[in-house]
């Protein structure tokens, strides 16, 4: 499809990521297709819980990119997906699926998202959501003990053990592959940004 436009959201974690995709998927007001990177996490049901609390997840080989690869390519094609689903608080992808279905805007929100040349050939915009190391930390220590069944003392051990230093190794170089970069003020005022890249894509998708 020749109309479709794929907009790619990296950062860190914790950056404000989702919230700058729910705010341009708003501002757009039309059928928007969002694919989260974390769906695709590989399985590993071949191990126990507690060895699959071990492993490094912010290292890029702890994604089945290639499988989200085809997935946006089909997407891009007009044709529905069967997207993985990840159970967060057993550290494994599920036996679910969920059929996604494709539309004029897609967008694919991810901290690694830009470090694979195969999918960032896929898109069209690249967006690198910038927050302060502080920040980044407080939202995920919140968001991982709400949503994802956490505790504080597990949320604060992985981000020394394996967050920071992937974050400095992976995610911070990424961001000299994106078109535009969004500073946060830890308060999630991104409006104007969001108003730009919302008219950036109406004049895409128009010409």
């Amino acid at each position: 499809m020749d109309d479709v436009m794929v907009i790619g959201i990296a950062g860190g974690s914790g950056s404000g990521k989702t919230t700058l995709t729910s705010k341009l998927a708003q501002a757009l007001g039309t059928d928007v297709t969002i694919i989260m990177h974390d769906s695709y996490y590989r399985a590993h049901h071949e191990m126990t819980y507690e060895q699959r609390t071990q492993l490094n997840y912010d290292d890029p080989a702890s994604y089945e990119t290639e499988l989200l690869v085809q997935h946006l390519a089909a997407l891009r094609r007009g044709e529905a997906i069967s997207c993985p689903v990840y159970d967060f608080s057993m550290y494994d992808r599920t036996d679910e699926t969920v059929l996604v279905q494709p539309s004029r805007v897609i967008v694919v929100e991810g901290i690694l998202i830009f470090c694979e040349p195969a999918l960032r050939e896929l898109m069209d915009l690249r967006v690198f959501v910038d927050a302060d190391a502080d920040v980044r930390i407080l939202r995920r220590l919140a968001r991982d003990v709400r949503e994802r069944g956490r505790t504080i003392e597990s949320v604060i051990s992985q981000y020394a053990a394996t967050v920071k230093p992937m974050h400095e190794a992976h995610v911070e170089p990424s961001k000299r592959y994106a078109d535009v970069v969004v500073p946060t003020d830890g308060e999630g005022n991104m409006d104007v940004a969001v108003g730009l890249i919302a008219s950036y894509v109406r004049e895409h998708l128009r010409a």
